[in-house]
């Protein structure tokens, strides 16, 4: 069992006046027998009222609206959450009943979006890369696990070369990325093995271990195994995600699971700052990622309703 405090701040500063903003935000972690919520608080620039619903995928989602004007807009996230380790798989179950269960969910309408395959150029790539890749007799686990493998081995873990609008197609093409860039391949891999994925937008809290990932969001996949359920595999760090990964929220891609996006009136330049702190049990504190710049975000248009997302890349 491990506690952390983690707090995330999100500022926006613009280079004129605005109003009008409409937000929502995906910070409220997942709640259930591995992850509890002790604590959180919201703080946001002029106190709006957030009103919270669940989505299709069981996820909390807050939304507000900043009339007035204004020329900032701070989303500061503090929160203290306990995990405790989930068991594995046993992986006993033979391996052809496992595929023939799998099978079975092309018709469960719960997995369908996470089976959908997204269509890009380099897919026959990717399917030549998995049959040479894959063990023939292989459990669905161990495939998973394979695969995961191999993006952390084949694929650079790289800062500032990728945005969230990077293309699935470009991330193969360069072999390089964060997080983010390797678990939207992964879930390209798991799909075309017809095994059910969904991406997780979070927090990686390593303590002493140290993680890629750490002092920023984080992203990994979940992978469906027949008679055990949803298991985190994180291919930045080639390890099952367990009590050190902190989830937010899960959704068939990023755009599912976005921590921050919205709309706003007024000039569309503007930038973005990002910061994640994690406090451990121990009295130890994580730093925000100095890697990860302030990133400006501009348009030639002006005074029009401009939507934008929480540009920073989860690392």
């Amino acid at each position: 069992m491990s506690k952390f405090k983690i707090r995330h701040i999100t500022k926006y500063t613009y280079e004129d006046t605005v109003r009008d903003s409409a937000n929502q935000i995906m910070l409220y972690p997942l709640k259930d027998q591995y992850q509890e919520v002790l604590q959180h608080n919201i703080v946001i620039t002029g106190n709006p009222v957030v009103n919270v619903h669940q989505d299709y995928y069981g996820n909390d989602v807050g939304t507000f609206t900043h009339a007035h004007p204004h020329k900032e807009l701070d989303i500061d996230s503090r929160l203290i959450v306990e995990t405790t380790h989930r068991p594995l798989p046993d992986d006993s179950v033979d391996q052809e009943s496992q595929w023939a269960e799998l099978d079975k969910l092309k018709f469960k309408i719960e997995f369908i979006d996470f089976l959908k395959q997204e269509r890009f150029e380099a897919l026959p790539e990717v399917e030549k890369v998995i049959e040479i890749e894959r063990c023939k007799h292989c459990s669905p686990l161990q495939t998973a696990r394979d695969l995961c493998e191999y993006i952390y081995k084949n694929f650079s873990y790289k800062k500032g070369i990728t945005t969230v609008e990077t293309t699935v197609d470009e991330i193969w093409k360069i072999r390089s990325g964060v997080c983010q860039d390797f678990a939207h391949v992964f879930l390209v891999m798991l799909r075309l093995m017809n095994i059910p994925a969904r991406y997780v937008s979070g927090y990686v809290c390593p303590s002493r271990d140290g993680m890629r990932g750490e002092g920023a969001t984080h992203a990994w996949v979940e992978a469906y195994i027949p008679f055990y359920g949803w298991l985190g595999l994180d291919p930045t760090n080639n390890c099952i995600a367990n009590e050190t990964h902190v989830r937010l929220a899960v959704g068939k891609n990023f755009t599912d699971c976005s921590p921050v996006k919205g709309t706003y009136r007024g000039t569309s330049n503007h930038t973005l700052e990002v910061a994640v702190t994690v406090s451990y049990e121990d009295g130890r504190t994580s730093a925000p990622d100095k890697d990860i710049q302030p990133e400006v975000i501009t348009s030639t248009s002006k005074n029009s309703f401009r939507r934008y997302q929480e540009m920073q890349m989860q690392q």
